[in-house]
């Protein structure tokens, strides 16, 4: 995994990402909202502390405004644990 890269496996990992990113581009949620389809700063405030409401749709509406793709692939293999 390359270090521009983010591995989420639960919505509250997911809201966490896409607040850190919206920050990192200085955009406010109303901004990035905007970029999202129109929707409003409150319901984008809801969706980064409620991710679980996302719908693919409104995910890949997001994921664009920030610049991102969404890539899915099989989960990798913890490291085995070594026994002595």
């Amino acid at each position: 995994m390359g270090g521009d890269e983010a591995v989420i496996r639960s919505p509250a990992q997911l809201g966490q990402l896409v607040q850190t990113l919206r920050r990192q581009r200085n955009l406010s949620q109303r901004e990035l909202a905007q970029s999202a389809g129109g929707i409003s700063q409150a319901r984008m405030s809801a969706l980064e502390l409620h991710p679980e409401r996302l719908t693919l749709d409104r995910l890949l509406l997001i994921t664009a405004a920030l610049d991102l793709e969404l890539v899915v692939r099989p989960r990798t293999a913890p490291a085995p644990v070594a026994e002595w």
